[in-house]
């Protein structure tokens, strides 16, 4: 059991380093509340294709690694418990 409790900790550390780079690397998103009231989206094929570009990976990647946060958190203290 205390193999698995390394292993776990091992990932826990590589996800926790891995979603503060990630999150870092992300840019600002500067268009605030304004943007949103005026509706600047006036690129419509960015708009459509946001997923593929740089940004849009950065924030699937920021999504991926915050559930495995999560769930890693949640089965450590599980397994610290027993």
């Amino acid at each position: 059991m205390q193999i698995v409790k390394y292993i776990m900790v091992a990932l826990y550390i590589i996800v926790c380093l891995g979603l503060i780079i990630v999150t870092m690397m992300q840019n600002k998103d500067s268009q605030g509340a304004s943007g949103t009231i005026v509706g600047s989206s006036t690129n419509n094929f960015y708009e459509k294709n946001k997923s593929r570009t740089r940004e849009g990976k950065m924030k699937k990647w920021t999504i991926i690694l915050g559930i495995a946060f999560a769930v890693l958190a949640i089965a450590l203290g599980i397994v610290y418990v027993i």
